[in-house]
């Protein structure tokens, strides 16, 4: 069966509702673990006040049956308690409120306007918002939990906000990330960009930064060079690119490459004491011509300062041809840390799709005995000859 998934909702409007489609039957989901990635998507120094609105809670509208998947399409939903604060706003039928007309450089408002013939751009931005990204970390978690019952796990955490660049960490230690209110696991660098967020936020400014992700467990095989829809490296980049404000993915050591000679480029094959096949680096971050190589992934994805800014760029008012400051809605200083967890999910959602195409079943009892059947035969595709 094909895995897809959708989304849908507006920033305002009574929830976000979202469909995953293909996920075996019989895998237990915990419900208490989705709601916390939940809360640590809102999380993060430098939110703005709408965090202090919500509280996402997922609700199963179908799909699900004493704890288990059924094998049929998840369906499930996420409200937004802000709505009533704004209903009149917001409301269908009536379509209340004052027109938004200044269009926010560096925000889907205008491009978007003109694509679907929009005179408000509320009927836009409603749903570019990244409060959409809500519905993403829910289906994210649900199946980080399908990658976890066969081994795949990922983490993420904040390299970098503004110029603050923290050092590189080969073993990224989880407590700490989740304990830091940036979600960068050096403790000294992380008080630097608490200090340059509040910074930003004195000058009515906004920051960006890069954010790392980390899978471990994957196994030789994930992905294809057949066509070039079904490289790894394509499908996980178009996913983290799918997301709002990024502007750039790196797989493994990314642009550092371009600077390096071909000799100190690439990771070398080596044998351990037993005769195991080893890598003396991870250059390639993971994936080498679209497969998964057995090592980690790692992936650094740029963020731009997102473009709502409390003191307003120059714009223009659409519907009186004038000259003016764009427009200013409740939004962040810093969504740097609650993108390393949106991020984490787009590659969890992405990662779904090759792993059932490689190994699927019917029920996620099948899908890893036949994950363990292809692991076990390529662990012996080189072994001498018996016959």
């Amino acid at each position: 069966m094909m895995f897809r998934y959708l989304t849908a909702g507006e920033s305002h409007g009574p929830s976000l509702v979202g469909i995953l489609d293909g996920l075996p039957a019989h895998l237990k989901l915990d419900v208490d673990a989705i709601n916390a990635t939940l809360r640590a998507r809102q999380g993060g120094y430098g939110r703005g006040g709408r965090m202090k609105i919500e509280t996402d809670e997922v609700e199963f509208l179908a799909g699900l049956r004493g704890g288990e998947t059924l094998g049929s399409p998840i369906a499930i939903l996420v409200r937004n308690k802000d709505f009533e604060n704004v209903r009149a706003l917001m409301d269908p039928l009536t379509g209340g409120g004052k027109m938004l007309t200044n269009p926010r450089p560096g925000h889907t408002d205008y491009a978007g306007a003109m694509k679907y013939r929009q005179r408000d751009l509320r009927n836009v931005l409603e749903r570019a918002s990244a409060r959409e990204t809500a519905m993403r970390v829910a289906l994210g978690a649900i199946c980080a939990q399908f990658l976890e019952a066969l081994g795949i796990r990922t983490t993420a955490h904040v390299s970098q906000i503004g110029e603050i660049v923290a050092p590189e960490i080969d073993v990224v230690d989880a407590d700490a990330t989740n304990a830091s209110d940036v979600r960068c696991p050096d403790a000294a660098t992380a008080q630097k960009m608490i200090a340059r967020i509040d910074a930003a936020k004195a000058a009515g400014d906004t920051l960006g930064g890069t954010f790392t992700v980390r899978v471990t467990g994957m196994p030789v095989g994930i992905g294809s060079n057949r066509q070039p829809d079904t490289r790894l490296d394509g499908v996980l980049a178009g996913a983290l690119m799918a997301m709002q404000t990024v502007k750039a993915v790196e797989v493994g050591a990314g642009r550092d490459v371009a600077s390096l000679p071909g000799s100190r480029a690439h990771d070398t094959f080596t044998l351990d004491g037993d005769k195991n096949v080893t890598r003396g680096s991870n250059l390639a971050g993971g994936i080498e011509g679209g497969i998964s190589n057995g090592q980690d992934l790692l992936l650094r994805v740029t963020v731009k300062p997102i473009p709502t800014l409390m003191k307003a760029l120059p714009s223009v008012n659409l519907h009186e041809s004038t000259v003016a400051p764009a427009s200013i809605v409740r939004s962040d200083v810093c969504v740097v840390p609650a993108a390393s967890i949106v991020g984490e999910a787009m590659v969890r959602l992405a990662l779904v799709a090759p792993v059932l195409e490689k190994f699927g079943g019917d029920s996620i009892d099948e899908t890893r005995e036949n994950m363990e059947r292809a692991v076990a035969a390529a662990a012996r595709l080189f072994e001498p000859s018996t016959v």
